[in-house]
């Protein structure tokens, strides 16, 4: 892989992975600060929604940028690629949860404050969105069977390149 590309995407990771520390460490905060008319629970159950999805989001750029460093030192095709990708898919599994949780808070949140309400069309949106995550997670995890298989045929042509020296 090109070396400018995979310092770019470095550089990117690291700007959002410092993004998403203010995220958490000021952001929510302060969104918390602004719904101060607003139910308790809804509150909390926002921040822990908001919380938990940035988490997901540093947890994919580490173990993203945990395989690029396997890239450099093309180990990436090895068994020890799987952890971080099965990290991935796992975040991106929590992704689709908690963006369906923000479905719920919104369909809770016209139950309990009149006045206040969303949009049912927008909670539905949310569903489908959600849909489209748990989708992605399930895309990474087709791309992880393809990894399997390139360790896999990797691993056999090292054997059979090992017996034809023994031959030679």
């Amino acid at each position: 892989m090109n070396r400018w590309i995979v310092a770019a995407l470095r550089a990117v990771i690291a700007i959002a992975l410092l993004g998403s520390l203010a995220v958490q460490g000021l952001m929510i905060p302060l969104a918390l600060r602004d719904m101060d008319g607003t139910r308790t629970e809804i509150r909390v159950a926002f921040a822990v929604l908001v919380f938990v999805g940035v988490l997901g989001l540093q947890l994919i750029g580490v173990s993203t940028w945990r395989l690029l460093t396997m890239v450099r030192r093309g180990t990436v095709f090895s068994f020890g690629a799987f952890r971080y990708v099965d990290r991935i898919i796992a975040a991106i599994s929590v992704g689709a949860v908690v963006v369906f949780g923000f479905a719920v808070l919104g369909a809770y949140s016209n139950r309990t404050n009149p006045g206040d309400e969303v949009a049912p069309g927008l909670v539905g949106m949310v569903c489908v969105l959600a849909l489209v995550v748990g989708g992605v997670a399930l895309l990474v995890y087709v791309l992880r069977t393809l990894l399997t298989q390139a360790v896999a045929l990797d691993d056999e042509t090292k054997h059979l390149q090992a017996e034809l020296a023994e031959v030679i």
